[in-house]
Parts: structure tokens; sequence; C-alpha cells
């Protein structure tokens, strides 16, 4: 862009934003601004110039503009050197110093980095400077070979099972070395990161996953943790959530009824595999999923990336830089995604079409969390539904279970509705004392007997 007096007036009037900065003088404060624009956008910073818009003027002599370019590039590394142009405003000299761009980043101002977020300047963590360094390679941190582990780790049958799902499903004729070494997932020998994640032979600690299903913001009725590798945890989380997802009967007239399901399936599904595919798994911490009983919370570590704002997020104005590329290389390959960037717009689309409300996405702390809020049931005013609930309660599965074997044990329960010898052992009694279900002989060689019909 080509600055002159007619542009500055513009962008004074417009006020100091993402690419805009102004500044009284031409001090360190000013060096670190274009530090954090080259990590960035580009921008421009405006040097005579107060913090409200008005003019106040700065002192330029011969070798001024000179003087500046030197102290910026001494100040930073690599070396940035800016154009400066001055102009003349409203009576007053102002400076106009340009910053592009730089292709590899980030650059450092006297050993910090910054980048610039909104209207501010905020210097970047050392994962920042990791990832963004990475990103401007064309590179991410799953790509990088992993020295922990071997290929001994991983586990040559997921391999097989993967590559049986690409192509549209009609395979792929390499064996799992070789496939390994067609997506640059072995190299020289060894494993990336993404690779260990991916098809880990064993649990890994790396990949935990805490899943619980909350009756209040304390009390959990169920819990289940995974650390499977990446494609399992998709089926793993689904599982949970769906174990504890109500569904209802919607009686319209119609031959046969509507299913109705608190979330939409696909609502559930891509928030389910954003969380696996975009989470930091440098973090310490650990993904999180509550279902309560109106709304599903998914936290992830890992913020989002730098330079993008929750705006352009909601809006779709964004190009899709993810966090771990390879990873989502084999995601795409297997047939899980379906292109980059499209997973929050999905969400929300598939949420409005449920009748749901608007889902919720926010940065908390160092990470993400996506919130998906119930269905609210709707009457047609034609015909008024009937909503009868399915039996779905874990109470009601139960007492089916016991219906259809009386002799059935505490751990015969658990382990056939998947959930643990604990939480059965707390509705049977809940169950004992509403009158609805009786112990008749002992512990072992007894049966159930269901007394009376349990009302809702």
């Amino acid at each position: 862009m080509k600055i002159d007096s007619v542009v500055l007036h513009r962008l004074i009037s417009a006020g100091e934003n993402a690419r805009v900065e102004f500044k009284r003088s031409f001090d360190a404060a000013a060096i670190e601004s274009v530090c954090a624009f080259a990590n960035t956008d580009g921008g421009v910073v405006i040097v005579g110039v107060a913090d409200d818009g008005r003019v106040v003027g700065a002192t330029v002599g011969k070798e001024t503009l000179k003087d500046w370019i030197n102290q910026v590039r001494m100040s930073t590394a690599p070396s940035l050197s800016p154009d400066m142009s001055v102009h003349e405003l409203d009576g007053r000299t102002v400076v106009a110093v340009d910053v592009a761009e730089v292709p590899i980043k980030p650059a450092a101002c006297r050993g910090r980095y910054y980048r610039r977020s909104l209207n501010a300047n905020v210097q970047m963590s050392i994962a920042e400077v990791v990832e963004q360094h990475l990103h401007s390679m064309n590179s991410s941190w799953d790509y990088q070979l992993d020295s922990r582990h071997g290929i001994d780790h991983v586990s040559l049958e997921k391999v097989s099972r993967f590559l049986a799902l690409t192509n549209g499903g009609k395979g792929n004729a390499d064996g799992p070395m070789e496939a390994l070494r067609k997506f640059e997932l072995l190299r020289d020998g060894a494993i990336t990161f993404g690779c260990y994640l991916l098809f880990v032979k064993e649990e890994s600690m790396f990949t935990v996953v805490e899943m619980g299903r909350f009756q209040t913001e304390t009390i959990i009725k169920d819990s289940q943790r995974t650390k499977a590798d990446l494609f399992q945890q998709v089926d793993d989380m689904l599982a949970f959530i769906n174990k504890h997802m109500n569904r209802r009967l919607v009686i319209t007239g119609k031959p046969q009824h509507d299913e109705v399901w608190d979330y939409p399936e696909e609502a559930v599904r891509e928030a389910v595999i954003n969380s696996i595919i975009h989470r930091d798994y440098r973090s310490a911490s650990d993904t999180i999923v509550k279902v309560f009983d109106d709304r599903i919370e998914l936290y992830n570590p890992g913020r989002l990336p730098p330079g993008l704002t929750m705006d352009d997020l909601l809006s779709g104005n964004y190009v899709s830089r993810p966090r771990n590329r390879q990873i989502v290389m084999m995601f795409k390959e297997a047939g899980i995604i379906e292109k980059y960037g499209s997973g929050i717009k999905r969400i929300r689309v598939a949420m409005e079409q449920g009748g749901c409300p608007e889902p919720k996405f926010e940065e908390i702390g160092d990470g993400f969390r996506v919130t998906l809020h119930a269905v609210t049931p709707q009457i047609t005013p034609q015909i008024t539904p009937q909503i009868t609930p399915q039996k779905w309660s874990l109470s009601e599965r139960i007492l089916d279970a016991v219906v259809e074997d009386p002799t059935i044990t505490r751990a015969g329960i658990a382990q056939r509705l998947g959930v643990s010898a604990e939480t059965v052992k707390e509705y049977l009694e809940k169950l004992k004392k509403q009158g609805v279900l009786k112990r008749v002989g002992p512990d072992r060689g007894g049966v159930w007997r269901v007394k009376r019909e349990m009302r809702s």
C-alpha cells in the first residue's frame, strides 16, 4: 500500500487497530510494534500521533530516519528494515513506518517475541514461538521426529486398518511400513509425533481424555477415561456421549414415530473430531468431556492460533492453519473429515437445523471449550405431538435387564450396559427404596423381582 497524506488521514481517522499503531515519538515501544506487525499481518506505525488520534508532530532531522532504521535493525533478529516516509499533516510532521509481514517467523525484539492482537502488542509464549516458526516453515509439531518412541511403539495392524479406509474405502495397495514412509510418518527409521499418536500400540498418557456424566456441577453419575490412539478415541468419546444422550419418540400421526435426540448427531461428531485433531498435545492438560442434563461441554488444551480471533472463527473469515497438520491430513485421508477449517461451521449449521440453541465457543485459560445445548422440543400447531419418553434412562435399562434375566448379577448388569459396577449398585439401591425392585434369595443364586411398574 502506497502511503500518502490522504491514506494517512484515513488511517488516523479509523483509529488504532490490528494494523495501525499511533506513537508520539519513536522509542523502544515503537520498535516492539514494528516487530509485532512483522510477526502478524504487517502494519503501519505512525509516529507523531497521540493515542487519541491527535496529530502532535515529531521532530525529524536530516539523519533521523536513517538512525531509526538502524535502531530497528540493531534491536531485532533477524534484522527488520521497515520503510519510513515523512509527511506533513495539519502543519505538523509525522512519520509513517510501513512494516511488511516477514516470511520466516517469528522475529525477536531484544530477545522477546511479539504479535499483534486487535490494537495491542502481545508477548508470545514459548509454545507460540515454536508453533509460528513451524507454520512459517510449512510444518507443524506433529511432523517432527519423536526421539522417545520408535516403530516398536506403533501398531502396524492399526496402520493396515487405516489403509482400508483410504481412497474412498477402496483401500491402499501399500503395506503398512511403506504407507508410513509415503505419508512421512516414518523418516530415516524414526517415527513422527503424529505417527505415535495416531497408531500407538498401547495406551498413551499423551492422549488422555476424561469423560463424565454430571448430575450437577459436582456430582458425577458415571465416568470413563480413554488413552487410546486418536482414531479409536473418536469411537470412545462418541460411545460415551451417546450412552448418556436422551432420545424421545415424537408421535405426529405418521405410521412411524420420529426419534428426536437431545443433540444432532453430526454436531456432536464434529465437536469430538475437532477436539482430537486441534488439541495441543504438548500441554500437560487433558481433554475433558462433561455431559450434563441440558448441555455437553468439550474442553481442549490449546488456544486459537496467533492472529485468529473468535470473531474470525465464527464468521469463517480466516484461512485454516491447523496446529497438527499431519494428524489433520491423516484424518482427511481416512475420510473422517471432509476439508480443512469447516468444523465450526458444520457444528453451527447442524445445531440450527436440529432446533438447538446456538453453540458456545470460548477460550478458557490455556484451552478452548465448546458447549452444545440440548434441543428444545417444538410443538407443531396443526398436530400437537405427544412426546413419549423412550426406555433410555439408566434406571429403565436396568429394569429391562433384570426382567429379561432375573438371575443377572450386578457385575453382569454393569457389563451389559457399559457402566461401572458402583453406578449399578447406586441405582439398584434407589430402585429398591422406591419399591420398584426386590431381591429374592441370597446375593448368589437369588433372583430379581420387579414389584410394580416404574412411573416417571
